[in-house]
């Protein structure tokens, strides 16, 4: 198990799109040289290309009356 930053998914999807499966696992194994099983390196970079930003989180409600209690 590894974590990855934005920026490293990003390098990751881009080589997918741009160069294909085997660049992004090569490029997936540069920046975890702890990835050394190619099926598994794969499965890894396939998902990261599948990745889509998480959407930005809903600003809190702002109360202008404050609540009547029952």
């Amino acid at each position: 198990m590894f974590v990855i930053t934005e920026a490293d998914a990003a390098a990751i999807r881009a080589v997918f799109n741009q160069e294909g499966k085997l660049s992004a696992v090569i490029e997936l194994r540069r920046r975890f040289p702890g990835v050394t099983d190619n099926a598994k390196a794969r499965a890894c970079a396939r998902s990261i290309a599948g990745w889509t930003p998480l959407p930005a989180q809903p600003r809190p409600v702002t109360r202008l009356r404050p609540r009547k209690d029952s």
